[in-house]
């Protein structure tokens, strides 16, 4: 009970992957312009994300490798590689999103432009990094994001149809507008499955010392954790079905996403819509600041842990103070946010495979995790998101040709 009790780190990894800009984003634009059509999306999406974190859960409490490490010391540096510049890419581009996200909730509550909270909101990441250990983040972002939870009160005050909510859960195809559906779809396997969450939650189960005895609390934490972010996504795309695809409001920006609570808290729904895309997107900002410096390190074999005091592991520190400045630079360029996120979902699902395919193989080598190897449904689940991410890879392009974007 005591491990189920300390172990926020699914919470906390749930609001990184699901409560953040691109979670947000592509759920408020799915209901907005399908209603509760792409609710399998999300379903299916939150499944995968459960199995694949419990495996990394898993690999830590064995081996005490973290992903990185284990694919790094498993295949070799020539293969890892490949994925670790693909990861330091991807994870800059949705961090200097995050980023953006932060700023846009600030300005819905306190108002000026953007650019004028990108250094101050990059100061708090790193200031936040700097002075707390790994289990006051750990727990802090999982009490603060509860706020999300407005989402979830909101779909029990507007009150939709059962039925309705059931049938978006059957996969199918609309009569209208497919490559953008389509797109959605994508977009959002890209951003729930996430890659660099599965190695920040194996980071952060070295950081909290898990061992074999953490194996059955880890199950319970992988699925409740996603479970609960998967929720919070599912009320997003319902709630913006049920306030936003009536009015015709397809939701090309954050401004008018924030519409989308104030039937169900009036005056006070832009101020939680607010909240809950900016302690969401900071609670991932700090998730992508570690989980880089994380990788660069792991990658590297730089000592590494935010448990220890920064001048005893320079080179972990400069890493994520690097990430988080040249990401803070993006968004001074006057990119946008909502668009910057949509491209980085779509880069993700490019480059998933490669990403998850290790899973297949080190959670069946007994040398890692020695009898707690892999059940065939969680190999096949495994499969599974390698093919899908394959195929999407293949579609992404031809998607946004056709106008899926």
């Amino acid at each position: 009970m005591k491990k189920l009790m300390n172990a926020t780190l699914g919470v906390v990894t749930s609001i990184g992957g699901f409560i953040e800009v691109g979670s947000i984003s592509t759920s408020a634009q799915a209901g907005a312009v399908f209603g509760f059509e792409l609710l399998w999306a999300v379903a299916a999406a939150t499944a995968c994300l459960a199995f694949l974190t419990e495996m990394a859960g898993r690999l830590a409490a064995v081996s005490k490798h973290t992903v990185a490490d284990a694919v790094r010391e498993r295949f070799g540096w020539t293969f890892y590689c490949v994925p670790f510049t693909a990861e330091l890419v991807l994870d800059t581009l949705v961090l200097a999103a995050e980023i953006g996200g932060v700023c846009v909730a600030v300005r819905l509550l306190a108002g000026f432009g953007l650019a004028v909270w990108v250094l101050p909101v990059v100061a708090l990441a790193w200031l936040l990094l700097w002075s707390l250990p790994f289990g006051a983040i750990e727990k802090g972002a999982a009490l603060l994001g509860l706020v999300t939870l407005s989402f979830v009160w909101a779909v029990f005050r507007l009150q939709p149809q059962p039925g309705a909510l059931f049938s978006g859960l059957v996969p199918s195809l609309p009569g209208h507008d497919r490559p953008q559906y389509l797109f959605f779809v994508v977009s959002i396997l890209g951003a729930t499955i996430s890659p660099y969450l599965l190695n920040f939650y194996a980071s952060g189960a070295v950081e909290d010392k898990w061992d074999e005895s953490h194996i059955t609390p880890n199950r319970i934490v992988a699925a409740l954790g996603m479970g609960f972010g998967g929720m919070v996504s599912a009320s997003v795309l319902i709630v913006a079905a049920i306030v936003l695809q009536p009015r015709g409001i397809a939701v090309d920006s954050y401004e008018q996403a924030a519409l989308m609570l104030v039937p169900a808290f009036a005056k006070w729904g832009v101020p939680l819509f607010a909240l809950s895309l900016g302690i969401g997107c900071l609670g991932a900002a700090l998730e992508l600041s570690l989980n880089l410096a994380y990788t660069v390190s792991q990658g590297l074999g730089w000592n590494w842990s935010e448990e220890l005091k920064p001048r005893r592991e320079a080179r972990f520190t400069l890493a994520y103070l690097a990430v988080l400045a040249l990401s803070g630079l993006l968004m001074l360029t006057g990119i946008n946010p909502l668009r910057l996120t949509l491209v980085s979902m779509s880069l993700t699902v490019v480059f998933l495979p490669l990403f998850v395919f290790p899973f297949l193989v080190l959670l069946n080598d007994r040398r890692y995790v020695k009898q707690h190897v892999n059940g065939w449904l969680a190999n096949g689940v495994v499969v599974a998101v390698v093919v899908m991410g394959f195929l999407m890879a293949l579609a992404v392009v031809p998607l946004q040709l056709l106008g899926g974007s």
